[in-house]
């Protein structure tokens, strides 16, 4: 199938598992449980992601990915996929969560692979975090127009962490699960989030912190300065640097994943995110906790993604999938470019 064709079968395959749970009285949307749901209640729910997978002949398949191999999940599948026909990129992913550090050290800082020292400059890759959030990755420097400020881009659970984070909160490097603390490893405040709210479908993970004044940077790793991006349409070979497994290489499996449901911990629960982009590991993990906020981008240095979240399973070898929010999403949600200064 060409991208047209794909786009309308997936569309057409949405509606068909929609009428699929309705007959089986069941949700039909990760946010479709009720209102007196649970968080667990969201990720039990047999819905699938459904997106588009690139083919070896230059066309498309449908991308199908079930979480919980629950007899419903399963049955869903199997007709959906009998619907689909040959063209199907069916897996099943396990629970999918978001991949800030999961540990306090010093456990989280010996398993990792990436920097997790303090590091000036600054540059990509490096571990960063609120001053109450465990670690994460510095993805890249972005300015606005019209403003002299320099500003990290990462994600909004790495940055923020929680909906109660304010701006002006401290940003410290590394991130406090490697040891960072306030004020002596302080590099800046938190500037600006795109929210998340509990029960409403999102897009993006992302937030900006505001450097401060004589923080030195070096946009030029790994890669050299990373300022054009584009849409992804599958296949690429990607790579990222990030806090955890450092640089790592990898493939699009798939674009435009609809209904990717992530988990956030008690205070937001389990999120449900539209147009992802999906990428697996090329001789081993592309992404571990700890890598969020991490730019993926091509071999080229055209940056493609922002990562935030991972699965148990569905990647080769059993590494799991790396879920990416669309770069050109992120800085357009923030009023940014990729441009430093």
């Amino acid at each position: 199938m060409d991208l047209t064709q794909a786009r309308e079968t997936k569309a057409q395959l949405s509606g068909f598992a929609r009428d699929l749970a309705e007959r089986h009285g069941v949700p039909a949307s990760p946010y479709a449980v009720g209102d007196d749901a649970t968080p667990a209640d969201v990720v039990r729910a047999p819905t699938l992601s459904l997106g588009l997978a690139p083919q070896g002949d230059g066309g498309f398949g449908i991308a199908v990915r079930y979480r919980l191999g629950v007899p419903t999940a399963r049955s869903f599948v199997r007709k959906l996929a009998a619907e689909a026909g040959d063209a199907v990129d069916v897996r099943r992913t396990g629970r999918i969560r978001t991949l800030g550090a999961q540990v306090r050290p010093p456990v989280a800082t010996a398993r990792a692979l990436g920097e997790t020292d303090r590091v000036r400059p600054l540059r990509p890759g490096v571990s960063i975090a609120h001053v109450d959030v465990t670690a994460g990755t510095l993805g890249a420097f972005v300015v606005k127009a019209d403003d002299a400020a320099r500003y990290v881009l990462s994600n909004f659970h790495v940055l923020a962490g929680s909906p109660s984070a304010q701006v002006g909160d401290v940003v410290v490097q590394p991130g406090p699960a490697d040891g960072g603390r306030a004020p002596q490893d302080r590099v800046g405040t938190l500037a600006q989030v795109v929210p998340l709210t509990p029960g409403e479908p999102a897009t993006v993970d992302a937030a900006l912190a505001v450097l401060d004044d004589g923080v030195e940077i070096d946009p030029t790793y790994p890669v050299g300065t990373v300022t054009t991006t584009a849409v992804a349409v599958g296949g690429e070979a990607v790579a990222k640097i990030g806090r955890t497994t450092a640089h790592t290489q990898g493939r699009v499996t798939a674009i435009e994943m609809d209904d990717v449901v992530v988990g956030y911990g008690d205070e937001l629960g389990a999120l449900s995110f539209d147009n992802q982009i999906e990428v697996e590991g090329t001789g081993g993990a592309f992404s571990r906790g700890g890598d969020s906020g991490s730019l993926v981008y091509r071999e080229d240095g055209v940056a493609l993604g922002l990562l935030f979240a991972g699965s148990e399973t569905g990647g080769a070898d059993g590494t799991g999938l790396t879920y990416c929010n669309p770069v050109d999403a992120v800085l357009e949600a923030l009023g940014v470019t990729l441009v430093p200064r």
